[in-house]
């Protein structure tokens, strides 16, 4: 199985070099605004596309990916919010365990539906260990997991979670506020699970300006998930990556 995808992330955490990821929802892209976002991401060296969400009510999953591979390099992670929401198109797969939560349909039940289609798709599978962080308003995800969040203030319970994922063999913890969060994920938060883990730790949710995207990576984050923002502004993409990637210098030095 290829490990390319997971390799530079790797690679990334050890230089100390934040990575840059745009989460593209199906639902919300048309060819031409695609086009768009794409010529914005390889002009602002984005590192990585992730391309999914909670619901994908539309049918162009494949197309969204085909276009991407077409038009650069940039890998394309699925970030799938149901066994359904897997294609042959892209370069690898988040295998999400939703281990915030205590419904065993997400932290195996979808995985054991779903493990034969996956396993014949050819992507490089990484399991992730997801974790959904309270961010002060309802989200798709902790609607339909039907699970709660973990509360934003309380670090420990995050950090016991992510060690107790890494433990269980996770390759990556991707904590989440969820799209449209009111309050991203903290500092404190972050920090705390970062030096509590050696795997590589992912940070979305409510990220809306270049400085809490420099802060997040600064704190430990060693990729940042900008969805909801840009699609509302699709020029930040610059500013977002400006600051990630400046962050990497002022860890390294």
């Amino acid at each position: 199985m290829n490990q390319n995808v997971y390799l530079q992330i790797l690679e990334s955490k050890k230089a100390g070099r934040p990575l840059f990821t745009v989460l593209i929802d199906p639902d919300k892209v048309d060819a031409k605004s695609l086009e768009h976002l794409i010529g914005l991401g390889l002009e602002a060296k984005v590192d990585c596309f992730f391309v999914g969400g909670s619901l994908v009510i539309s049918n162009h999953l494949d197309a969204c990916i085909q276009q991407i591979k077409a038009a650069c390099n940039i890998p394309v992670i699925l970030f799938p919010g149901s066994p359904s929401q897997v294609s042959k198109y892209a370069d690898a797969l988040l295998y999400l365990s939703l281990i915030s939560g205590r419904n065993p349909e997400l932290l195996i039940g979808q995985h054991v539906i779903s493990a034969p289609f996956v396993k014949k798709s050819g992507l490089e599978i990484m399991p992730t260990g997801y974790m959904v962080i309270d961010g002060g308003a309802p989200t798709t995800v902790s609607y339909i997991s039907n699970a709660a969040p973990i509360p934003s203030n309380k670090n420990e319970i995050a950090m016991c979670t992510a060690m107790a994922g890494e433990m269980l063999g996770m390759k990556l913890i991707y904590m989440d506020a969820g799209s449209g969060a009111q309050t991203p994920i903290t500092e404190a938060m972050i920090s705390a699970v970062a030096s509590s883990i050696n795997i590589p730790l992912i940070v979305g949710g409510g990220i809306t300006d270049p400085e809490k995207a420099y802060l997040n990576c600064k704190a430990g984050a060693n990729m940042i998930v900008i969805g909801n923002a840009i699609e509302k502004d699709p020029s930040l993409i610059k500013e977002m990556s400006a600051a990630i990637h400046a962050s990497g210098k002022i860890i390294a030095e």
